[in-house]
């Protein structure tokens, strides 16, 4: 267990791990769901002409390239359906010479607000290996919704397969770690000025941000938010389905209003003119 990131040894993995591989000089980091057999299924996005089994964690990334189409060591390595970004490789494609870590699960508080990085570790507990494994193979076949950099992104769907906690509501920044470490150190930085005033010196600067920047990560930790259900993989179609419908009646409700205004001001302006 390390500050930033727990490395583990390929002997040491275990069907239903969550690892991950830093990329782009520790820049960001993939994840994925360990299904034994050296094969990892994680999530992209959706297959293009080209771009098969390529990953984006961030925008940038679909400028690198994977290499070979054709994996040398496995036959289906590779395997994703048209229509999702959820694929199938083996852990060298995976890994792409990377190294390879650990995301822990069950951290009490203090380690958690230790942890300098994001993306590494939850107070969220994790399922039975044996139902972690069923969830990322049948989201193999079934799809995880839209890739999203910032709101459904690989650790999202790590982080589901391995708790079966959802959002009620649509997501938001946050929700994965490491979406909320990019967001939080400049948020952090900006909240804590008034802080800073009152701070002694550059390591009091310092201090009050990281204090922040800390407490930011923790409350949006999925192990101790309040807006999350638990949902069986095999209603999660629905579950998005139906969060999708609410989100769109919110928007109309939020136009309703001002309409509603309008059409009650107009009268009145008829009654003046008179």
């Amino acid at each position: 267990m390390g500050l930033l990131s727990h490395r583990v040894e390929r002997a040491e993995m275990k069907p239903g791990d969550h690892i991950y591989t830093w990329r782009a000089a520790y820049t960001y980091s993939h994840h994925g769901i360990y299904v034994g057999g050296s094969k990892v299924v994680h999530f992209t996005r959706k297959k293009e002409a080209g771009t098969a089994g390529l990953d984006s964690a961030i925008a940038i990334s679909s400028l690198m390239s994977q290499g070979s189409d054709e994996c040398p060591t496995f036959p289906d390595c590779g395997f994703q359906l048209p229509d999702s970004g959820v694929i199938l490789t083996c852990l060298d494609c995976f890994l792409r010479d990377g190294s390879l870590h650990g995301f822990e699960y069950g951290v009490p508080p203090a380690v958690f607000l230790a942890k300098l990085r994001g993306g590494t570790c939850t107070t969220a507990h994790s399922d039975s290996p044996d139902t972690v494994v069923h969830r990322a193979m049948y989201l193999l076949q079934n799809g995880f919704g839209n890739y999203d950099v910032f709101e459904n992104n690989c650790e999202d769907f790590a982080l589901y397969c391995k708790t079966g906690l959802l959002p009620i509501d649509e997501p938001g920044i946050g929700r994965s770690g490491q979406a909320s470490s990019a967001i939080g150190m400049p948020l952090a930085a900006l909240l804590s000025t008034p802080f800073k005033l009152l701070a002694a010196g550059p390591l009091g600067m310092a201090a009050v941000t990281a204090g922040m920047y800390c407490a930011g990560r923790y409350i949006t930790d999925i192990g101790v938010r309040k807006d999350v259900v638990k949902v069986e993989v095999e209603n999660l179609s629905a579950h998005l389905g139906w969060r999708r419908a609410k989100a769109e009646e919110e928007s109309a409700v939020r136009k309703q209003p001002h309409d509603k205004v309008t059409k009650n001001l107009l009268p009145l302006k008829r009654k003046r003119e008179r």
